[in-house]
């Protein structure tokens, strides 16, 4: 079976590397539409050994009737655009906040709740990019010894802005004023924040405090966040402290991490941001007891942002509908090229 597959948003990070990895993956695409907005409309971009046009968004761009639509353009693109594609019967992957908090949408995690793609109607919502890595890494712990309570500081790359974000580093670093500002302080040589609402928090810490409990099927979960920017292109890091329903054994868990597909587990290093850039896979180490409670882990969880925290996760969601997909799923499908 091959697919009909759109990419919406496909001149900016996530979307560039959608194409790369659709590729790497060998998933089976029999044509492939780029999108975005008028400005990029009429550039274009490598395929394989193709030069494709980039065609500027449209609702009639729904009418083609495709089998997978990626969707990576921000939440009011994916508010408005992702009904139109599913009401033609195309399934939409997208990677914005538009539909995360939404529960007729499934948020999915393949390695951690990939049976809740299949729950999904015409909407799959990709979480945000440290909710992901997190998930992975905190999936075992809650299946081994249940999980009563997680605090979590996320050191993110500039990459999870986008490009503007690489251009404020960029430009920083080599003395220039930012063209563009994704933080009102400098962030060269700096530690920042996410804008942070009347309340004290942050809509990325948000994030990751209620979708992780979502993609765990807990919502009983304590989940507190801090999310932090630092100055460097890729990756994100997380330092995590969990606390357990049960004493933790640290032989079973790293076990469990060992076989845990899609975690690299490294118990004689550590992982970091510049080692993990380009890899699919969550990296996790200097696990170890909390020495004041039995019930309580520490862990140092490392993802690459752009690809497992992104473009990777929603191709392996369309992986799992394709290698999962029975003949009544496959209906679902609309535009199916035989």
């Amino acid at each position: 079976m091959t697919y009909r597959v759109a990419i919406v948003g496909a001149t900016g990070l996530v979307g560039r590397t959608l194409l790369e990895i659709l590729h790497e993956r060998h998933f089976p695409v029999a044509a492939l539409d780029l999108y975005a907005s008028a400005r990029s409309a009429g550039t274009t971009l490598a395929w394989k050994d193709h030069a494709l046009p980039v065609q500027e968004l449209t609702p009639s761009a729904a009418n083609r009737h495709y089998d997978i639509a990626f969707f990576s353009a921000g939440a009011a693109i994916g508010r408005n655009y992702a009904p139109l594609f599913a009401e033609q019967g195309t399934i939409v992957i997208d990677n914005s906040s538009a539909w995360r908090a939404d529960p007729s949408v499934p948020l999915v995690v393949p390695e951690v709740n990939g049976a809740r793609a299949f729950t999904h109607k015409g909407i799959i919502a990709n979480p945000n990019c440290s909710t992901i890595q997190l998930a992975v890494a905190l999936a075992p712990i809650e299946r081994l010894f249940g999980i009563e309570r997680v605090v979590v500081a996320t050191y993110q790359s500039v990459s999870g802005a986008g490009n503007r974000g690489l251009e404020q580093l960029r430009a920083e670093l080599e003395g220039r004023e930012p063209a563009v500002r994704i933080a009102p302080h400098p962030i060269a040589h700096n530690a920042v924040f996410h804008a942070i609402a009347a309340d004290g928090w942050s809509e990325e810490e948000r994030k990751v405090m209620t979708e992780l409990c979502r993609i765990l099927e807990r919502p009983d979960i304590a989940v507190v966040a801090t999310c932090v920017r630092l100055p460097f292109f890729r990756s994100h890091a997380e330092a995590v402290w969990v606390e357990c329903r049960q004493c933790v054994d640290m032989e079973f868990l790293l076990a469990a991490y060992k076989q845990s597909p899609g975690v690299v587990l490294m118990e004689e290093d550590y992982p970091t941001p510049r080692r993990v850039a380009g890899s699919d896979a969550v990296w996790i180490g200097r696990v170890r007891r909390d020495p004041s409670n039995p019930r309580a882990v520490a862990l140092w969880v490392v993802a690459d942002n752009i690809r497992k925290g992104a473009a990777t996760n929603a191709v392996q969601i369309a992986e799992l509908l394709h290698a999962g997909a029975s003949p009544t799923q496959s209906a679902t499908f609309a535009g199916t090229a035989s």
